[in-house]
């Protein structure tokens, strides 16, 4: 499945709750922000039921995001569920690891194929002060059970945001020390379109953008920055899907509607 400029999208990162037990401060506000109500997110029926349509048309490939994940009701079952639809070849995950030590081996079991964890530091002063509420040797657990569970290859994703040399430096042996690939994700804006290409990943770069995103509200994004949304409920799944794909731009430019908290990065 290719788009108008030929890049083939075989990418899905479903964005399962807006709801996140952390407030980073790049994130959201320290109070939080404005919450869906329960009945405009969508259920599990509807997102397994557009994840099928979606690989009968070309997708290969599904991350579950946030908000955070683990912090929805039932998404061991909702794993569970999507790891039965044939043609899914790599499913995984991006999660802040606070909860991770508890549904590592529930989400391995359940069909979870690989996990990214959000860890901008490893010291423990500065991880309390960008999460706000967070306690690291909870991510800590999380990622030794994680590696018990062969939720493999974990992969870390810091956002870089002032750390300094040595904070950044003590990061990177941690992971190396624990065979833990590590991206750098430049902090980006939405509102202004401020976004670079991640260093030891693919996002970011417009030029082979292989991806397209579900919102918790049913709004298939085509472009992270980008204002462009087709909503599965009002326009049923084959349109929204098609006309994401259809009108998916060469390049993101910004996004004035939405926040990192519900489209999940």
């Amino acid at each position: 499945m290719y788009d108008r400029f030929n890049r083939k999208i075989n990418y899905l990162r479903i964005s399962v709750t807006d709801r996140c037990n952390l407030r980073c401060t790049y994130c959201m506000p320290e109070g939080g922000i404005p919450l869906l109500d329960h009945q405009d997110i969508l259920s599990f029926e509807e997102i397994v039921e557009f994840t099928r349509f979606a690989v009968k048309k070309g997708i290969s490939k599904v991350r579950l995001t946030g908000g955070e994940p683990l912090v929805r009701k039932g998404i061991v079952g909702l794993v569970n569920q999507l790891a039965y639809i044939d043609g899914i070849e790599d499913l995984s995950m991006t999660t802040n690891g606070i909860l991770l030590n508890r549904f590592a081996a529930e989400l391995k079991e359940a069909g979870l194929n690989r996990i990214n964890i959000s860890l901008d530091t490893i010291d423990t002063d500065n991880y309390c002060k960008a999460t706000r509420t967070g306690n690291l040797s909870d991510v800590l657990k999380g990622i030794e059970a994680a590696q018990s569970a062969g939720l493999e290859p974990i992969k870390v994703n810091c956002v870089l945001m002032g750390q300094s040399d040595e904070e950044i430096n003590k990061l990177k042996a941690f992971c190396s020390e624990r065979n833990l690939p590590l991206r750098f994700i430049h902090q980006m804006n939405l509102k202004t379109g401020e976004f670079s290409k991640v260093r030891g990943g693919d996002g970011g770069n417009c030029a082979i953008c292989n991806r397209i995103r579900l919102l918790p509200n049913g709004d298939v994004k085509p472009c992270l920055f980008s204002d462009l949304a087709f909503n599965i409920r009002e326009l049923g799944i084959e349109e929204a899907f098609n006309m994401a794909i259809d009108e998916k731009p060469r390049a993101g430019t910004y996004n004035k509607s939405g926040t990192f908290s519900r489209i999940g990065g």
